[in-house]
């Protein structure tokens, strides 16, 4: 783009903006394996964790969001999961803080927007513990990714398209920052920019992960020298 202030980022959350991996992830996997035990075991009485485990990772796989295949194939309520799977005690404590995030961001120029799966109560209460709240023009949370009505969390197509024509943005007007190649090859499909986070997952760069990204950083403090000179 000629004029980077017209930049819309679209950033991801977790792994992206802190990392997640350490401990919250595991945290919420453990909440969402309880949950579908519970859902399952009401089903049919019996539960099996070898197989709550694989429903688990393997919505996670085919829908983006193992939320989406909970509602598909047991009829679970979006609110019911979603607060399930993000009840803390101690969220603060879960989170492990990266010093200088917010003044890189600051640098870059251009409109920042929180585009995320987590829920918003989740992600709102996380983005105030990094202290990056007030550096965000927008949040998208997984309860307002919808087309037509339907749940479609990233990397829905879809709601992409949707998103564009409800701003009236320009495909190559936006950037949008992930750690996941599937969320990145979808938005790249529709001519969106993507940056690749890789240091807080278990990523290993193969063709996969390059062809999804226009580029692929360790972190966000990566940013601000890379869009000056190739994004």
């Amino acid at each position: 783009m000629n004029n980077k202030k017209n930049t819309i980022w679209l950033f991801d959350l977790d792994n992206t903006l802190h990392n997640a991996s350490k401990a919250v992830f595991p945290a919420i996997a453990n909440n969402m394996t309880r949950y579908i035990a519970q859902v399952l075991s009401k089903e049919s009485g019996e539960v099996d964790m070898e197989h709550v485990n694989h429903l688990r990772t393997e919505y996670l796989r085919r829908y983006g969001a193992t939320l989406k295949g909970m509602v598909i194939h047991h009829g679970v309520k979006e609110e019911e999961f979603l607060r399930e799977a993000h009840r803390f005690d101690n969220l603060e404590q879960l989170l492990h803080l990266e010093r200088g995030v917010a003044r890189v961001l600051k640098t870059l120029p251009g409109k920042k927007i929180l585009f995320t799966n987590a829920p918003q109560q989740y992600s709102k209460q996380v983005m105030r513990q990094l202290n990056l709240h007030r550096d965000f023009a927008g949040h998208i949370s997984i309860e307002t990714m919808r087309v037509h009505g339907k749940s479609h969390p990233k990397p829905s197509k879809a709601y992409l398209r949707k998103l564009l024509a409800q701003h009236g943005w320009l495909p190559r007007q936006c950037i949008l920052v992930e750690d996941s190649v599937a969320n990145l090859q979808a938005a790249k499909r529709i001519g969106l920019r993507t940056v690749m986070i890789t240091g807080h997952g278990q990523h290993v760069v193969q063709k996969s992960v390059t062809a999804s990204a226009d580029i692929t950083v360790k972190s966000v403090f990566q940013l601000a020298r890379l869009f000056k000179h190739k994004i």
